[in-house]
């Protein structure tokens, strides 16, 4: 099955792990404790966001690390961009009228 990074993302826990370990490395039972679901649920959401290439799972001695890869993300920044040009338009429109209705009102 071929997975990609808007699978991984399409989840929440698969966020919230990707945002819990945005700052620092975790290991796989730090991780668990933060969800009330099974530890072998947590793996597979792991799992995933391993194989979609968001995360790097590092062995230190008897302990997996979860490292986050924001390379990744930037296929969803892409993504993103067009709508984001969009909004940032609509925006810029929205003061232009603003300002006018305000400049008419003094």
């Amino acid at each position: 099955m071929r997975r990609d990074v808007f699978q991984a993302i399409a989840d929440p826990t698969r966020r919230d792990i990707l945002s819990m370990i945005t700052h620092k490395k975790l290991n796989l039972n730090s991780i668990a404790e933060n969800f009330e679901m099974s530890r072998p649920a947590i793996s597979q959401h792991i799992k995933l966001l391993e194989e979609c290439g968001l995360i790097m799972i590092n062995q230190q001695g008897r302990e997996r690390y979860c490292e986050l890869q924001p390379k990744k993300l930037e296929e969803v920044n892409d993504w993103l961009e067009p709508f984001r040009k969009m909004w940032e338009s609509r925006y810029e429109q929205l003061d232009e009228l603003l300002t006018e209705m305000k400049n008419k009102n003094q």
